[in-house]
């Protein structure tokens, strides 16, 4: 095996210091610089195996280049000094932790087979082939690996090759016997905690793009359901760390330490992966059972922001969260339809139901974010509109978020008022809501004119009731 003869000769000393020669008795004749680090080399053993490297000889003004920069080199240094060792014919050991540095530099560095039988190209995609592919863990292992070798890595392969093997293995691991990892549906919940707890760990350690990516090809090849929320779950523990209410106010105080992806693309991405079979289980703790928004508490929707300038909350999440809920509350309600033969509004339906439920959720955080002096009118509005009109029986709570709204913003013009309380439904406030929207001087005249007239008429309808009911009790 190429990684097995690899590992039969210990590494010689390659050292990488500026004075020192690769062998005592031949000075080097060509420097190379990798990010700031110089190799003192030879240029026959590096242009006999490296395309790059002959080229950029062969093209010198000068016949006798002795320097040369080698910028953005994939894997730096380290991965410049194991690929001039292969050059060198030096035995070293091919491992998951190198091996896609390794890759990434011989295709830098253009070691195919085009300049030697072999070459590096050939000996990394051997040992990711033979190797990597055959172990899940690895696989993990060698895609993390990848996250600082972007793009490259994937203009290569890499991922892609990883993602496939560990979708692939855990597939396969599912469909042993009874007693493997992931076949756990008759044992203890310690026992499908212990099944569970190798590859959902790993999985973990990934940016949440290459998660992402897994999860979704893991989905595609048939991996049990509740193996993916478990999965799904422990992600969202292990990268959200800290979100919490004491945090909401003080923008500042929030936890940057997530990076690039941000909390907005981990919560998105992982909102997109829930699945949606209705058998799915997903615990009422659950932050990200956000898709079941009839499951989550106010907390989990009070998302800080981490964008200077904008809002204290992460409105705009949330609103996608929203609107992919709303999109399954249809799908569920056209799937209703179809069993009952007859299409409906979805009135009295369990989708309908949960929608309610979820209308209140939503006006208690419409309530929550309404004092935010720097939540503009538009994005408040957009999170009114996003709900249907059915998704509310009263309008009490949206009436309480518009009032400190309006409360909290005073420069409002009155054509914003207008804009903002059209969305009051007076036939849909209680009478204690009309008692305070009738001696509410934030509110546009023409709604208090309304309010009172709706009061009248309810006024009117129950005397009627009564003296209805005493006329038929006389009778």
């Amino acid at each position: 095996m190429v990684w097995e003869q690899l590992q039969s000769v210990p590494s010689p000393n390659f050292s990488t210091s500026f004075a020192n020669r690769i062998f005592s008795d031949v000075a080097g004749d060509i420097t190379i610089v990798v990010d700031g680090e110089s190799f003192l080399l030879h240029k026959f053993p590096l242009v006999a195996r490296s395309g790059k490297i002959r080229k950029l000889v062969a093209d010198a003004k000068s016949a006798s280049l002795s320097k040369l920069e080698l910028p953005n080199f994939p894997g730096g240094p380290e991965a410049f000094e194991l690929a001039a060792k292969f050059c060198y014919g030096f035995n070293f050991e091919i491992t998951t932790t190198n091996v896609a540095p390794l890759r990434c530099a011989a295709d830098y560095l253009e070691m195919t087979e085009d300049y030697r039988e072999e070459n590096l190209v050939q000996r990394t995609e051997t040992y990711l082939t033979q190797v990597v592919c055959q172990s899940l863990d690895k696989s993990v292992e060698v895609l993390s690996a990848c996250e600082s070798l972007l793009p490259l890595a994937d203009e290569i392969g890499i991922p892609d090759t990883c993602i496939s093997a560990i979708a692939r293995n855990a597939c396969r691991e599912q469909l042993a016997s009874g007693l493997s990892r992931l076949d756990c549906d008759s044992g203890s919940l310690e026992l499908k905690d212990r099944c569970l707890e190798w590859w959902v760990e790993d999985l973990s350690a990934l940016g949440i793009n290459f998660y992402h990516r897994v999860i979704s090809a893991m989905g595609q090849s048939g991996v049990r359901t509740d193996s993916i929320v478990a999965s799904l779950m422990h992600y969202a523990q292990t990268s959200l760390k800290g979100i919490g209410k004491p945090q909401i106010w003080n923008p500042a105080r929030a936890n940057p330490s997530i990076g690039e992806n941000g909390q907005k693309a981990i919560i998105e991405s992982l909102v997109t992966l829930l699945p949606t079979e209705k058998s799915s289980s997903i615990p009422l703790n659950f932050l990200f059972g956000m898709t079941r928004l009839e499951m989550a508490l106010l907390d989990d929707l009070l998302i800080p922001s981490l964008q200077t300038g904008d809002s204290l909350f992460d409105v705009d999440t949330i609103h996608r969260i929203l609107v992919h809920f709303l999109q399954r509350i249809e799908e569920e309600e056209e799937e209703e339809n179809e069993e009952c033969g007859y299409e409906s509004e979805g009135m009295g339906s369990p989708s309908h139901g949960c929608l309610l439920k979820v209308g209140r959720l939503v006006d208690a955080y419409l309530a929550e974010i309404a004092p935010d002096p720097y939540l503009s009118l538009p994005k408040f509005i957009a999170m009114i509109e996003v709900l249907p009109d059915y998704g509310r029986v009263i309008d009490d709570g949206l009436y309480r978020a518009i009032d400190i709204y309006l409360k909290a913003h005073p420069m409002l013009s009155e054509q914003e008022c207008k804009k903002l309380c059209k969305y009051i439904d007076c036939q849909k406030l209680s009478q204690e809501a009309c008692n305070h929207a009738a001696q509410n001087d934030r509110l546009p005249v023409h709604l208090v004119v309304r309010v009172l007239y709706f009061e009248q008429l309810r006024l009117k309808n129950a005397l009627s009731g009564v003296v209805e009911t005493d006329y038929y009790r006389k009778k």
